[in-house]
């Protein structure tokens, strides 16, 4: 049980949560109605759903989801093609500030978006922030449709863009501004940079990655089939968590600004992951969509009772502590290997599917005998591949000479 005095407040730059856990912008914040459903189950925050000038179009294809489940059901990597908010500014500036009213104690961030014209995006960013929200969040990453309009990732891969806009922004930004980043680029940092030197207060990544989820090999047309015919899509969910992770260590590692982690969070180790390296705060929208909001009382539950089992008082306390164990190739270790060491044998099946896996795709140092795996450590290489394939976690990697 979680320690009862422990307390998961987290602050992020000059924002401060009652725990580190908010809504991504997108479709579990397509409405005040949702955000206010989210509040009170427990949520500390919640990013609208991007707003954009009444001048932008917005119309939605159909169907625009497209998921990857394993054979038990279970999501691994989730596709969307939808677009942003349809609302009108008029009803986003009624429902912040109703919001704000009714849920002061909570932090509600505005994510908007304009064209190339980043008077637009100052002439947004003052209705926001005069309607009550705690925070601007530039959706400069946006992977599908808008980039097609020279906007979202379109400019988000962009150093000189990003700043630009972010730069534009700032001088008339009252409250905090984000930056929410694209995985979609070669090198995240040039881009990190840019928006922190122009002015961002708080960097959050992920935005989603772009994909293509499929094809349905009966008709041949790609997923989601809108009338025959697919476009590229945002690519969320448990798969993308490494991306993220990578993109927020190097961010942190590097450059000293607040951090909201995004992507592949469904589970409270999930977020204690981010900020380990380095994220003051998570943002989490698939899981919502696949789960419900209600997973917020286990994600607090969770992230409480590991920090009061590692005796850290707070979450700040595990903020970027797997930083100093993340560095460069040429700096590991070459002077210890781990072996594959028959932990336990009397759960061995005789499958021989880790046999195999050595066999085609490592060292031929397994085989079958005796009626469980036998381990040859002269031709063990220590890469860890049958731990991996083996169902029963038989195989265990030990220290060895």
């Amino acid at each position: 049980m979680p320690a009862p005095d422990l307390s998961l407040e987290t602050t992020v730059g000059p924002l401060r949560f009652k725990n580190p856990f908010l809504l991504a912008s997108g479709p579990p914040t397509a409405s005040g109605k949702q955000i206010r459903h989210a509040f009170r189950l427990g949520w500390a925050g919640a990013v609208t759903k991007t707003i954009v000038p009444d001048t932008m179009e917005i119309v939605d294809v159909s169907p625009r989801f497209a998921v990857w489940k394993d054979e038990n059901s279970r999501l691994l990597g989730f596709e969307n093609i939808e677009l942003l908010s349809k609302k009108d500014e008029s009803y986003w500036t009624r429902e912040i500030a109703a919001i704000k009213k009714e849920y002061p104690g909570r932090v509600l961030i505005a994510s908007i978006m304009a064209s190339p014209d980043p008077k637009e995006w100052q002439e947004l960013a003052g209705t926001v922030q005069d309607a009550g929200a705690d925070a601007i969040e530039l959706n400069v990453s946006c992977p599908h449709g808008m980039p097609e309009r020279g906007i979202g990732a379109a400019i988000g891969q962009h150093p000189d863009l990003v700043g630009e806009i972010t730069r534009a922004v700032k001088p008339f930004a009252t409250v905090p501004l984000i930056v929410k980043l694209t995985p979609n680029v070669t090198d995240i940092m040039p881009v990190a940079h840019a928006a922190v030197d122009a002015g961002a207060d708080i960097i959050a990544a992920i935005n989603t990655v772009q994909c293509l989820m499929g094809i349905d090999l009966d008709t041949l047309e790609p997923r989601p089939s809108v009338a025959g015919a697919s476009t590229y899509g945002g690519y969320s969910g448990p798969a993308i968590k490494p991306i993220g992770l990578r993109i927020i260590s190097q961010i942190a590692r590097e450059i000293p600004v607040p951090l909201m982690g995004i992507g592949g969070i469904s589970r409270w180790q999930d977020a204690a992951d981010y900020i380990a390296v380095g994220a003051s705060a998570v943002q989490i929208c698939t899981a919502v969509m696949w789960e419900g909001a209600g997973i917020i009382h286990e994600m607090n539950t969770g992230l409480s009772g590991y920090l009061a089992q590692k005796n850290f008082p707070g979450v700040g306390a595990l903020k970027g502590l797997a930083l100093p164990h993340i560095g460069t190739h040429t700096a590991l270790s070459r002077d210890t290997i781990s072996y594959a060491t028959l932990e336990f044998p009397e759960r061995c099946t005789s499958c021989g599917s880790c046999v195999v896996a050595c066999r085609d795709g490592g060292y031929h140092a397994l085989s079958i005998g005796d009626r469980h795996v036998v381990i040859d450590k002269k031709l063990c290489n220590g890469c860890s591949l049958c731990s991996f394939v083996c169902h029963k976690g038989v195989i265990v990697m030990r220290p060895g000479s």
